[in-house]
Protein backbone atom coordinates (compact mmCIF):
# COMPACT_ATOMS: atom_id res chain seq x y z
CA UNK A 1 0.00 0.00 0.00
CA UNK A 2 1.29 3.48 -0.83
CA UNK A 3 2.14 5.79 1.52
CA UNK A 4 0.52 9.41 1.33
CA UNK A 5 2.23 12.38 2.41
CA UNK A 6 -0.46 14.60 3.63
CA UNK A 7 -3.99 13.36 4.35
CA UNK A 8 -7.34 14.69 2.97
CA UNK A 9 -7.58 16.09 6.35
CA UNK A 10 -4.19 18.15 5.98
CA UNK A 11 -5.24 18.87 2.31
CA UNK A 12 -8.81 20.34 3.55
CA UNK A 13 -6.82 23.01 6.10
CA UNK A 14 -6.64 20.24 9.05
CA UNK A 15 -9.24 22.24 10.84
CA UNK A 16 -13.06 22.80 12.11
CA UNK A 17 -14.16 23.17 8.28
CA UNK A 18 -12.20 20.01 7.16
CA UNK A 19 -13.75 18.47 10.07
CA UNK A 20 -17.61 19.19 8.54
CA UNK A 21 -16.46 18.46 5.43
CA UNK A 22 -15.19 14.86 5.98
CA UNK A 23 -18.66 14.02 8.03
CA UNK A 24 -16.19 13.96 11.20
CA UNK A 25 -19.13 15.98 12.59
CA UNK A 26 -21.93 14.63 10.96
CA UNK A 27 -24.43 16.94 12.89
CA UNK A 28 -22.99 19.94 11.53
CA UNK A 29 -22.71 17.91 8.22
CA UNK A 30 -25.85 17.20 8.28
CA UNK A 31 -26.92 20.58 9.01
CA UNK A 32 -24.76 22.28 6.32
CA UNK A 33 -26.76 19.70 3.86
CA UNK A 34 -29.79 20.79 4.75
CA UNK A 35 -28.96 24.52 5.03
CA UNK A 36 -27.77 24.76 1.63
CA UNK A 37 -30.76 22.88 0.08
CA UNK A 38 -33.20 24.66 1.87
CA UNK A 39 -31.53 28.02 0.66
CA UNK A 40 -31.90 26.19 -2.85
CA UNK A 41 -35.42 25.66 -2.65
CA UNK A 42 -36.30 29.00 -1.41
CA UNK A 43 -34.35 31.08 -4.37
CA UNK A 44 -34.85 28.16 -7.13
CA UNK A 45 -37.76 26.58 -6.65
CA UNK A 46 -40.06 28.87 -4.87
CA UNK A 47 -39.04 31.97 -6.86
CA UNK A 48 -38.01 34.37 -4.19
CA UNK A 49 -34.63 36.77 -5.13
CA UNK A 50 -32.12 36.99 -2.57
CA UNK A 51 -32.30 40.92 -2.19
CA UNK A 52 -35.71 40.23 -0.65
CA UNK A 53 -34.92 37.33 1.36
CA UNK A 54 -32.28 39.36 2.73
CA UNK A 55 -34.63 42.50 3.16
CA UNK A 56 -37.25 40.45 4.95
CA UNK A 57 -34.85 38.55 7.14
CA UNK A 58 -32.95 41.46 8.40
CA UNK A 59 -36.32 42.86 9.15
CA UNK A 60 -37.77 40.67 11.14
CA UNK A 61 -34.12 40.34 13.39
CA UNK A 62 -34.30 44.36 13.55
CA UNK A 63 -37.84 44.07 14.99
CA UNK A 64 -36.99 41.20 17.37
CA UNK A 65 -34.08 43.48 18.85
CA UNK A 66 -36.40 46.24 18.61
CA UNK A 67 -39.17 44.78 21.01
CA UNK A 68 -36.58 42.58 22.63
CA UNK A 69 -34.65 45.81 24.34
CA UNK A 70 -38.35 47.81 24.43
CA UNK A 71 -39.63 44.62 27.09
CA UNK A 72 -36.11 44.47 28.86
CA UNK A 73 -36.56 48.19 29.90
CA UNK A 74 -39.99 47.48 30.93
CA UNK A 75 -39.54 44.20 32.69
CA UNK A 76 -36.00 44.81 34.00
CA UNK A 77 -34.55 42.32 32.29
CA UNK A 78 -31.16 42.08 30.21
CA UNK A 79 -30.45 43.77 27.15
CA UNK A 80 -30.39 41.02 23.74
CA UNK A 81 -26.51 39.80 23.84
CA UNK A 82 -25.33 40.96 20.97
CA UNK A 83 -21.65 40.29 19.86
CA UNK A 84 -19.08 43.36 19.08
CA UNK A 85 -20.45 44.10 15.53
CA UNK A 86 -17.10 44.85 13.58
CA UNK A 87 -15.14 42.99 10.85
CA UNK A 88 -11.52 42.80 12.69
CA UNK A 89 -8.30 43.93 11.06
CA UNK A 90 -6.91 39.69 11.05
CA UNK A 91 -10.23 39.02 9.07
CA UNK A 92 -10.09 41.39 6.52
CA UNK A 93 -6.15 40.67 6.35
CA UNK A 94 -6.67 36.31 5.83
CA UNK A 95 -9.30 37.34 3.04
CA UNK A 96 -6.91 40.11 1.09
CA UNK A 97 -4.27 36.90 1.58
CA UNK A 98 -6.04 34.44 0.39
CA UNK A 99 -7.55 36.55 -2.24
CA UNK A 100 -3.96 37.92 -3.11
CA UNK A 101 -2.80 34.02 -3.96
CA UNK A 102 -5.64 33.75 -6.24
CA UNK A 103 -5.31 36.73 -8.31
CA UNK A 104 -1.45 36.24 -8.72
CA UNK A 105 -2.11 32.45 -9.64
CA UNK A 106 -4.47 33.83 -12.49
CA UNK A 107 -2.01 37.07 -13.64
CA UNK A 108 0.88 34.00 -13.81
CA UNK A 109 -1.45 32.41 -16.02
CA UNK A 110 -2.06 35.39 -18.34
CA UNK A 111 1.39 35.96 -18.50
CA UNK A 112 2.11 32.50 -19.40
CA UNK A 113 -0.05 32.86 -22.61
CA UNK A 114 0.70 36.45 -23.49
CA UNK A 115 4.21 36.86 -23.08
CA UNK A 116 5.78 33.54 -22.75
CA UNK A 117 3.38 32.46 -25.74
CA UNK A 118 2.82 28.93 -23.38
CA UNK A 119 0.75 26.66 -25.80
CA UNK A 120 0.12 24.51 -22.39
CA UNK A 121 -1.08 26.77 -20.60
CA UNK A 122 -3.05 28.08 -23.25
CA UNK A 123 -4.90 25.20 -24.65
CA UNK A 124 -5.31 24.65 -20.53
CA UNK A 125 -7.08 27.18 -20.12
CA UNK A 126 -8.79 27.09 -23.49
CA UNK A 127 -10.41 24.09 -22.42
CA UNK A 128 -10.93 24.78 -18.59
CA UNK A 129 -13.43 28.22 -19.91
CA UNK A 130 -15.03 26.00 -22.47
CA UNK A 131 -16.00 23.13 -19.89
CA UNK A 132 -17.28 26.35 -17.71
CA UNK A 133 -18.93 28.01 -20.34
CA UNK A 134 -20.73 24.44 -21.17
CA UNK A 135 -21.69 23.71 -17.44
CA UNK A 136 -22.53 27.44 -17.08
CA UNK A 137 -25.46 27.14 -20.15
CA UNK A 138 -26.80 23.96 -18.38
CA UNK A 139 -26.80 25.34 -15.11
CA UNK A 140 -27.95 28.64 -13.51
CA UNK A 141 -25.45 30.51 -11.27
CA UNK A 142 -27.35 29.45 -7.82
CA UNK A 143 -27.66 25.84 -8.84
CA UNK A 144 -23.70 25.35 -9.36
CA UNK A 145 -23.58 27.20 -6.87
CA UNK A 146 -25.71 24.72 -4.80
CA UNK A 147 -23.72 21.42 -6.42
CA UNK A 148 -20.43 22.86 -5.45
CA UNK A 149 -21.71 22.99 -2.44
CA UNK A 150 -23.22 19.41 -2.01
CA UNK A 151 -19.75 17.75 -3.97
CA UNK A 152 -17.72 19.61 -1.48
CA UNK A 153 -19.75 18.02 1.29
CA UNK A 154 -19.96 14.40 -0.40
CA UNK A 155 -16.80 13.67 -2.81
CA UNK A 156 -13.99 14.34 0.12
CA UNK A 157 -15.39 11.91 2.62
CA UNK A 158 -15.25 9.63 -0.09
CA UNK A 159 -11.71 10.34 -1.67
CA UNK A 160 -10.68 9.91 2.08
CA UNK A 161 -12.00 6.20 2.11
CA UNK A 162 -10.97 5.66 -1.99
CA UNK A 163 -7.71 7.52 -1.71
CA UNK A 164 -5.49 4.86 -3.00
CA UNK A 165 -7.82 3.98 -6.19
CA UNK A 166 -8.15 7.79 -6.96
CA UNK A 167 -4.92 8.67 -6.83
CA UNK A 168 -4.20 5.07 -9.45
CA UNK A 169 -7.16 6.46 -11.65
CA UNK A 170 -6.26 10.03 -12.15
CA UNK A 171 -2.79 9.57 -12.46
CA UNK A 172 -3.33 7.36 -15.51
CA UNK A 173 -6.14 9.86 -16.55
CA UNK A 174 -3.52 12.57 -16.44
CA UNK A 175 -0.94 10.80 -17.94
CA UNK A 176 -3.34 10.19 -20.64
CA UNK A 177 -4.76 13.58 -21.12
CA UNK A 178 -0.88 14.57 -20.87
CA UNK A 179 0.19 12.70 -24.20
CA UNK A 180 -2.66 14.09 -26.14
CA UNK A 181 -1.53 17.60 -25.47
CA UNK A 182 1.82 17.41 -25.67
CA UNK A 183 0.87 15.91 -29.11
CA UNK A 184 -1.51 18.96 -29.98
CA UNK A 185 1.37 21.10 -29.32
CA UNK A 186 4.05 19.45 -31.35
CA UNK A 187 1.54 19.61 -34.05
CA UNK A 188 0.58 22.92 -33.97
CA UNK A 189 3.98 23.88 -33.36
CA UNK A 190 5.11 21.78 -36.28
CA UNK A 191 2.68 23.73 -38.82
CA UNK A 192 3.36 27.21 -37.74
CA UNK A 193 7.30 26.28 -38.72
CA UNK A 194 5.79 24.97 -41.97
CA UNK A 195 4.26 28.32 -42.15
CA UNK A 196 7.14 30.41 -41.22
CA UNK A 197 9.28 28.07 -44.16
CA UNK A 198 6.64 28.45 -46.69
Amino acid sequence: MATHPRSPHDLLGGGAVADVLLWRRRNASAAAVVGATVVWFVFERAGYSFPSVLANALLLLVAILFLWAKSASLLNRPLPPLPNLEVSDVVVEKAADHALVWINMVLVVGHDIAIKRDRKVFIQGILILWVVSYIGMLFNFLTLIYIGVMLSLLVPPLYEKYQDQVDEKFGAAYSVLSRHLDTIISKTGQSTKQKKTE
